[in-house]
């Protein structure tokens, strides 16, 4: 859980999502794979300078997803900054079942918050690369 902590506080680790491009390229990519690819539904997103966490109902088996936005991300993450031949995300990736309706509940709270938390934004829907404020673009969307 301190790891976590620490995680979150996005102070450590490479943080290449720090530049705003890049972000915006990952937060895309998110999208694109939910809305064009069909690989998920979205649930909840939001992109640290140093890490994600993405919350879907699978519609395509978890490695498919994982490698499709693993690979395009940093493909084109790495062309942005100037990388080339180097690792961007970790090998690794943390997946947990979600047992019922409270738990998701909780989950989406905790992803969207992550900005807040960490002491980015007084509100999640502040952090431009969540789906708190995507969320929060599509209301007002709506209204007007």
């Amino acid at each position: 859980m301190a790891f976590d902590r620490t995680l979150d506080s996005g102070c450590i680790g490479p943080m290449w999502m720090k530049n705003a491009a890049v972000a915006e390229l990952v937060s895309d990519a998110l999208l694109h794979a939910e809305r064009q690819r069909g690989l998920y539904r979205m649930l909840a997103f939001v992109v640290m300078s140093n890490h994600v966490h993405l919350l879907i109902e699978t519609e395509q088996p978890l490695e498919r997803i994982t490698k499709f936005l693993k690979g395009n991300t940093a493909r084109c993450a790495n062309l942005y900054l100037g990388r080339t031949g180097q690792t961007f995300w970790q090998d690794e990736s943390f997946d947990h079942w979600v047992r019922d309706s409270a738990q998701s509940d909780r989950i989406i709270r905790y992803i969207e918050n992550n900005p807040v938390t960490a002491g980015l934004v007084r509100d999640a829907e502040d952090w431009p690369w969540s789906s708190a404020a995507s969320r929060n673009s599509e209301t007002h969307l709506q209204k007007g």
